[in-house]
């Protein structure tokens, strides 16, 4: 449920220990309080977004701000109990009434079998405009086992097509925050994470349409992926990743494409959601894979990092 307009959202600090930690950014009580007052003062969550991004500095390489990594913030805080979000509200002031995917089912196709080497042309095609996004989002929902939940921060998402045939989607956002067979496999240290964190790039959603039956298409699918996505992400976001993560749940799948496309497995998660800090809540366990897309991907993200400047003011 969500409070009235206006109303001052009641923390649950005992839940969390503080600092909380959201989309790779650490928050303290005093910035939790100063969310809390934007949340009283400020219109809409569009607007509390951009002022935190704003007055914490919150930004990306570019310099500008990491909204949408601060709007899936500005959530995970509401449903951990820290902040109380107003209503969502569209231009003319009246809420959001955002269509079940089943009001917008995607029927199946005829089955489609055969290997790779059937289609001429294998290309990924990148979300442009509404309705593509819509159309994307209502594929993972009805027919990725995940469901669909917006990515986090900067992000690619893809339309998979063989010789103009829809095959499935892709997707790749911000990275997880803290891995620690990744980052053992990276060799950095902390400070080096929080200051490269966003040259890893994480493959958060991978379908292939469950009535594709093509042999080797998965990994030539990832392979493609990984030469021509650290150009078209420097476009967007001008800067290049250098390596890849994804997280592959061990019970359901054995992780067949991702070795086959060259992809490195270094460990598995611990069984437990980020923020289940006292191992209450079980998750699946899941195997961690990598791929570089540098060889020199260690030398970029653990390079020692500038002293800083006298003025400066750190967290």
């Amino acid at each position: 449920m969500h409070a009235a307009a206006g109303t001052a959202c009641v923390p649950a600090k005992e839940v969390f220990p503080l600092p909380a930690v959201y989309c790779g950014r650490s928050f303290t009580d005093q910035e939790l309080d100063r969310i809390r007052e934007l949340i009283r003062i400020l219109p809409t969550r569009s607007a509390v977004s951009r002022a935190v991004c704003t007055e914490f500095g919150w930004l990306k390489p570019d310099g500008s701000l990491k909204d949408m990594s601060c709007r899936v913030a500005l959530l995970r805080m509401q449903d951990d109990g820290l902040i109380t979000l107003r209503p969502p509200r569209n231009v003319s002031g009246r809420p959001v009434r955002t269509p079940s995917p089943a009001a917008r089912a995607i029927p199946p196709s005829p089955p489609l079998h055969g290997a790779r080497g059937d289609f001429a042309q294998l290309t990924l095609d990148p979300v442009r405009g509404l309705a593509d996004s819509r159309r994307w989002n209502d594929l993972v929902a009805q027919y990725h086992y995940l469901g669909y939940y917006p990515l986090p921060g900067a992000q690619m998402r893809y339309f998979i097509h063989g010789d103009g045939t829809l095959l499935g989607v892709l997707g790749f956002g911000a990275a997880a925050w803290k891995i620690a067979p990744r980052d053992a496999f990276i060799g950095w240290t902390p400070e080096q994470r929080q200051a490269r964190l966003h040259l890893v790039v994480n493959n958060a959603r991978f379908l292939l349409l469950p009535w594709v039956s093509v042999r080797y298409l998965a990994s030539s699918v990832l392979s493609l992926a990984a030469r021509q996505l650290p150009a078209a992400w420097d476009e967007r976001f001008s800067y290049r990743p250098v390596l890849l993560e994804t997280f592959v749940e061990r019970d359901r799948f054995a992780g067949t494409s991702y070795r086959a496309a060259n992809w490195c497995c270094v460990g598995q998660t611990q069984g437990r959601g980020k923020l289940d800090r006292h191992k209450l809540y079980g998750k699946p366990v899941k195997d961690i894979y990598v791929y570089p897309l540098d060889r020199r991907f260690r030398d970029v993200l653990t390079a020692p990092l500038p002293a800083p400047s006298p003025t400066q003011h750190t967290e």
